[in-house]
């Protein structure tokens, strides 16, 4: 791939960077990991306590694309219809007319989708996986790109759903945001006393620019080390002793893919290990199920990080530790 088309879509990315960065403050990774799962054309759930801008972060990324953007707040008594899209009878035709749901859209956001039930849950399924919502028979193709950020709060017990794991499975990422530091969060009550900093971003890249980049995101280059690499760690999941279920072969395609993205976003043509590791954590830890013994005693995070620790790194000729 020409390098120069590469420079060019990192300046672009970097103007998405630059202008949810006037919003969010101090989560410059947290922002990269979106734009990763947006390129590998993923979906991301973030995950944390209320209050540590989870829904804040996701409408600055929306707001930064000239993408069309809809949100839906799950609650219990959320049907699928409600998000998908339901047939109504119109009088002055005499026939059924479809009308859309917030799905149909390029960005959704799924506010605190564990407040749905399942079966609303399993509603996103299709579109999920397949890019295409199947509504009284009929199959709609979703436009590209089609992006869901989910947020859910894991502390609270109440009134939520947990997601089934495959649900989880389509996810790309979870990403937890985490507490601002003392400094990050001075700057934070500061940005918003006077103003709303979200009514003052604007799209810097179109959607068709993003379309082309995700083409491009394909076009990397992944070399048979590499990838054997990547195989290693996810086989260990599978016979690890505190696993129970381990990566699938489309957790094995997502992590490929998110090293993709992210050796697009360092303005290389090509991936490197460090790719992989880089967003292992993310892209894997949800994904697996621990034994019941291993589940009070350790967390799928740390069990990942264990198993790139000890996999052999690739060297330029071939493995080597």
């Amino acid at each position: 791939m020409n390098k120069n088309v590469i420079s060019d879509s990192v300046t672009q990315l970097t103007h998405i960077i630059t202008n949810v960065n006037k919003v969010i403050v101090g989560k410059e990774r947290e922002i990269k990991l979106l734009l990763v799962a947006l390129l590998s054309e993923g979906h991301v759930l973030l995950e944390d306590v209320p209050g540590t801008g989870k829904t804040v972060l996701a409408k600055a990324l929306a707001a930064s694309l000239g993408c069309q953007f809809s949100r839906v707040q799950f609650t219990p008594d959320v049907l699928p219809s409600d998000v998908t899209g339901v047939s109504i009878f119109n009088q002055k035709i005499n026939d059924f007319e479809f009308r859309k749901g917030p799905i149909m859209t390029n960005v959704l956001l799924a506010d605190e989708i564990n407040r749905a039930t399942p079966r609303t849950q399993s509603s996103l399924l299709e579109a999920m996986a397949e890019k295409q919502i199947t509504a009284d028979g009929k199959t709609n193709r979703l436009d590209r790109p089609f992006f869901v950020i989910a947020t859910q709060n894991p502390i609270e017990s109440q009134g939520t759903f947990p997601l089934p794991d495959a649900q989880m499975d389509r996810f790309l990422m979870k990403i937890s945001m985490g507490y601002p530091d003392f400094d990050e969060e001075l700057q934070i009550i500061r940005r918003f006393r006077v103003e709303e900093p979200l009514e003052q971003l604007y799209s810097v890249i179109t959607q068709e620019e993003i379309v082309e980049i995700q083409q491009r995101v394909r076009e990397i280059e992944t070399h048979e080390v590499v990838e054997k690499y990547l195989l290693h760690i996810v086989r260990q999941t599978r016979e690890h002793e505190d696993i129970e279920v381990g990566i699938s072969p489309r957790g094995s395609i997502a992590l490929m893919r998110a090293a993709q993205a992210m050796a697009l976003l360092d303005g290389r043509t090509y991936c490197i290990p460090d790719d992989i590791r880089d967003i292992a954590v993310e892209v894997l830890a949800h994904r697996v199920k621990l034994t019941m013994e291993a589940y009070l005693q350790t967390t799928p995070e740390r069990i990942i990080k264990d198993i790139m620790e000890n996999a052999p790194v690739p060297l330029e000729n071939g493995i080597g530790t």
